[in-house]
């Protein structure tokens, strides 16, 4: 696994095309995603080693700045990212439920790695900008103390640049819902 990963939001399909290839051609990354999301927005999602992603994120993001949305880098992300993020996720029993939701899927991602970094808690799914109008959640489960704990600190770290949107903390939810949730 990579140590780092990084991803560059654009408002149009054109401006996030060529700034995917401007990261791969900046550094030496590897492309996880790169495609359109609601409503015709652009993601390009990379990973690699931290100062390579770095690059290739800064690269991208300088490029084009009025059609930017929203960045990340992440040096260190928590190992449930990806299952979250590609519904992979093999969650035991599942207890409180946390959902946290954004207006970037940048500001999403971020929200994951610092709930999953703050309490002991379960990323169940992390979806981004698909069938949402380019909003973004999370879901994660754990014990109750640890859920609201995390989504309390997801929430601050989304607040920092204004792509907060809700959030809500289900204490036991009934085993009729988790069975569409799981």
């Amino acid at each position: 696994m990579n140590k780092a990963i990084g991803m560059v939001e654009f408002k149009t399909v054109s401006s996030g095309m060529r700034a995917a290839d401007r990261m791969v051609k900046t550094a030496e990354v590897e492309l996880l995603q790169a495609d359109t999301v609601c409503p015709g927005k652009f993601l390009a999602l990379i990973s690699g080693d931290l100062s390579a992603v770095n690059a290739a994120v800064e690269a991208a993001a300088n490029a084009d700045k009025e059609q930017l949305i929203d960045t990340f880098l992440l040096g260190n992300p928590h190992d449930s990212i990806f299952s979250a993020l590609y519904g992979t996720s093999n969650i035991g029993t599942p207890n409180a439920l946390g959902i946290l939701e954004t207006f970037s899927a940048a500001a999403a991602v971020v929200a994951a790695d610092v709930a999953a970094k703050t309490a002991l808690v379960d990323l169940i799914e992390l979806r981004l900008a698909r069938g949402m109008c380019g909003k973004s959640y999370l879901l994660l489960t754990g014990e109750i103390a640890a859920v609201e704990a995390a989504i309390e600190r997801a929430k601050q770290s989304t607040g920092d640049k204004g792509m907060f949107l809700d959030s809500a903390v289900i204490p036991r939810p009934d085993e009729k819902f988790w069975s569409k949730i799981l």
